[in-house]
C-alpha cells in the first residue's frame, strides 16, 4: 500500500510533471473507483492543471476550482505514459486501469496518467470535489504524522488506550502511516507491536515520536524525485523488517518474525522489540506466556 512517503512523492511528481499542463480526455475504466457524481469526471476536461497536494495517504491533483482526490487503497498505483493510446479504454472487465486523465502540456506533448488496481474488484476511490475536505476520509483525518508535534503525538497516544500497531495505522489518529512503515517504525523504537499506548511512558513515547520522524523522513527524502515507476522498489529496498520474514534483523541478526491476522500480517524483530518473546502468529494473537 502506497504511504506517507510514496503519496508525498507521487504528489511531487505530478508537480513537476502534470502542473502547467491542460486536462483532456478522462476515460473510466472502473465505474465502481468513482465514488461522486457531482461535478462528474467529465467537468476536468479543458481546465488547467494548477497544483498537486497529500492529506494523510490520499493524492490530490488540482484543476482550478476543482480537485481530483484518489486514495490508492492496497494494491493501485499511478503510473504516467508519454504517449498513451488514442483509444478509448473498455470499462469493466479484468483490466487494471481504474481511471486515465489525458494532458496536453505547453511544448505539445500529449501524456496521460493511469490510476491502475489489479484485480476485478477495485479499493482504489477516485473523488472530484470542489473542496478534498468534502472527501469523507479526508474530512476524518488526524493530524500528519510529519506535522504533528511532540506534545500532541504524546496526548493523542495515551488518549487511545490500544496496542502501539494499532494506533500507529489509525488515520483518525495520526494520518499517513500504514502497514509498513508502522513496522519500521517500531523496530526503530524498540518497541514491541503490542505494547499498550496508554502506559507507554513519557521517554519512550518521545523515542517513538524521534523514529516516526526520521523513518517517514528518511523515506520521503529517498522517493522525492524517484520516477513514479520506481517508487515500489525504492520503498522495499528500505525496509529492514516489513515483508523480512525469516531474514536475519540488520541491527541484531536475529530472525524477523511475523504475525498474520485478517487479510493482513507484521513482521518484527524479537530481540529489538520484544525481549526475545515470540509474538503467537493466530488472529487473536497475544504474548505466549
Amino acid at each position: 500500500m502506497p504511504e506517507l512517503p510514496e503519496v508525498e512523492a507521487l504528489a511531487q511528481f505530478l508537480r513537476e510533471h502534470a502542473v502547467g499542463a491542460v486536462v483532456g480526455r478522462v476515460d473510466v475504466g472502473a465505474l465502481s473507483a468513482v465514488k461522486t457524481f457531482d461535478p462528474p469526471v467529465t467537468a476536468l476536461s479543458g481546465r488547467d492543471v494548477t497544483g498537486a497536494g497529500r492529506w494523510g495517504k490520499f493524492l490530490g491533483m488540482e484543476c482550478g476550482d476543482l480537485w481530483l482526490i484518489t486514495h490508492l487503497s492496497r494494491g493501485g498505483w499511478l503510473r504516467w505514459i508519454d504517449e498513451p493510446s488514442p483509444t478509448p479504454p473498455r470499462p469493466g472487465g479484468k483490466s487494471p486501469l481504474a481511471l486515465r486523465v489525458h494532458f496536453f502540456t505547453p511544448e505539445g506533448a500529449t501524456p496521460a496518467f493511469d490510476l491502475t488496481e489489479a484485480g476485478t474488484k477495485k479499493r482504489l476511490a477516485v473523488y472530484v470535489v470542489h473542496e478534498p475536505a468534502q472527501v469523507p476520509g479526508i474530512a476524518r483525518l488526524g493530524p500528519d504524522a510529519l506535522e504533528v508535534t511532540e506534545s500532541a503525538f504524546a496526548e493523542l497516544l495515551h488518549g487511545a488506550s490500544q496496542r502501539l500497531k494499532t494506533a500507529l495505522v489509525d488515520q483518525t489518529l495520526i494520518a499517513g502511516i500504514g502497514n509498513a512503515y508502522s513496522d519500521e517504525i517500531l523496530h526503530a523504537a524498540k518497541l514491541s507491536p503490542f505494547a499498550n499506548t496508554a502506559t507507554l511512558s513519557a521517554e519512550r513515547t518521545a523515542e517513538l515520536y524521534e523514529a516516526m520522524r526520521a523513518i517517514l523522513t528518511d523515506a520521503v527524502t529517498r522517493s522525492v524525485g524517484q520516477d513514479a515507476a520506481r517508487l515500489k522498489g525504492e520503498k522495499r529496498s528500505g525496509m529492514r523488517v516489513h515483508a523480512r520474514t525469516g531474514q536475519p534483523c540488520p541491527v541484531c541478526g536475529d530472525t524477523v518474525r511475523e504475525v498474520s491476522y485478517a487479510e493482513r500480517s507484521f513482521q518484527y524483530c524479537p530481540t529489538c522489540q520484544t525481549g526475545g518473546k515470540i509474538l503467537a502468529d493466530r488472529r487473536m494473537s497475544r504474548l505466549l506466556k
